[in-house]
């Protein structure tokens, strides 16, 4: 069987890199792009910085008036997030994408994975030169920079992006990607937030090959079935998840706004299970088994994700629906700093055939 390429690539510092692009003379000041309340003049939080910005502690969720204040007697400049604007460039970069790759699954405005297993012939060889002649496409067409990494899968592909950053690009290759992983600490996987770094510390694990080696049964006994096999997967660099278009043929939605906004689980979880109830009468009453469980999530900066897991086997209970909600949220919120403010439930992948004895095997979307 022929192994995967798949790329991730991932924008760097893009809303500071938009506003460069923009206006070019500001590019070697502190860029900062925040969100403003309208309270005060400096109420809000920081979107997106610049590495320069960043250089003087200034990052993503910060307070607006920190960042002023850590930039004090700098030349910096501070700009409202433009989501028209950046969605107009983000779109420009997919749609070259497009053209490069056989599938392509955006993930958010300025992060994008692209199997590019036919164009390159399996050959991680030939895929530097492709990466690199993408990076200057897009470059030479639409003036941005992005970080890519290589991998037989997006679990991979994603840890390598987050690698060497800006304008990076290392490429693990597959016989190369669980020693990749290995010396890694394992809060660096996907799902792995502050909680559960704590409970594998107290189990030993404190590395990525520490996990790979532990007993899959005990993970699932104490992490549940879910994160269990998903931890045991990704610790020895498995992850069978295609990459695809976001917006499935047939899913069944609901969004709401959360009564305040709120970096809490349990808040959150609150509204989900009202969204996933709804989802789940939908779907029950058209008879249908699903296949992926999907969460949607609007910051307060008004940036949008998804995540999404995908079943080994089709399901048609509620409580599958709930319990991966849960696991996705658990994940997003330990990677996010910011608040949220809209959350949604969607199903997909359906089928009207009896699901099969449940053996499920987890793997997450970026």
């Amino acid at each position: 069987m022929q192994a995967r390429v798949i790329f991730l690539a991932d924008f760097d510092y893009f809303f500071a890199q938009c506003e460069e692009l923009r206006n070019p003379s500001i590019k070697d000041k502190p860029i900062v792009v925040g969100v403003y309340s309208g309270r005060t003049e400096d109420s809000g939080a920081v979107s997106t910085s610049n590495y320069i910005a960043r250089k003087y502690g200034v990052k993503s969720g910060l307070p607006l008036f920190m960042a002023k204040h850590k930039l004090e007697g700098t030349d910096a400049v501070f700009f409202k997030v433009d989501h028209e604007y950046y969605d107009e460039i983000s779109n420009k970069i997919m749609n070259i994408f497009r053209t490069y790759a056989a599938a392509i699954e955006q993930v958010s405005v300025d992060e994008a994975y692209l199997d590019v297993t036919e164009q390159v012939e399996g050959s991680f060889e030939k895929a530097r030169d492709y990466a690199l002649k993408i990076k200057a496409d897009v470059k030479a067409q639409v003036g941005i920079s992005f970080t890519i990494g290589v991998g037989p899968n997006k679990l991979v592909a994603k840890i390598a992006c987050d690698s060497q950053k800006p304008d990076g690009l290392t490429i693990i290759k597959p016989e190369e990607a669980e020693a990749f992983l290995a010396p890694l600490p394992v809060d660096r996987l996907l799902g792995v937030g502050k909680k559960t770094t704590v409970r594998m510390e107290q189990m030993g694990i404190k590395t990525i090959s520490d996990l790979a080696r532990y007993d899959c049964q005990v993970l699932i006994e104490v992490f549940g079935k879910a994160m269990g096999i998903y931890f045991h997967n990704a610790a020895s660099a498995v992850d069978n998840e295609p990459v695809m278009e976001q917006g499935e043929a047939e899913s069944i939605s609901k969004i709401g706004t959360l009564k305040q906004d709120t970096h809490d689980l349990a808040f959150i979880l609150q509204k989900t299970d009202e969204l996933a109830e709804f989802v789940y009468k939908e779907v029950s009453a058209k008879g249908y088994s699903y296949k992926t469980v999907s969460i949607y999530v609007v910051n307060v900066d008004l940036s949008s994700k998804t995540r999404s897991v995908t079943l080994e086997q089709p399901a048609k209970d509620k409580e599958t629906i709930l319990r991966n909600v849960k696991a996705l949220f658990e994940k997003f919120l330990s990677e996010s700093p910011l608040e949220i403010r809209r959350v949604g439930v969607k199903v997909s992948g359906f089928s009207k055939e009896e699901p099969k004895q449940k053996q499920l095997s987890f793997f997450f979307g970026q």
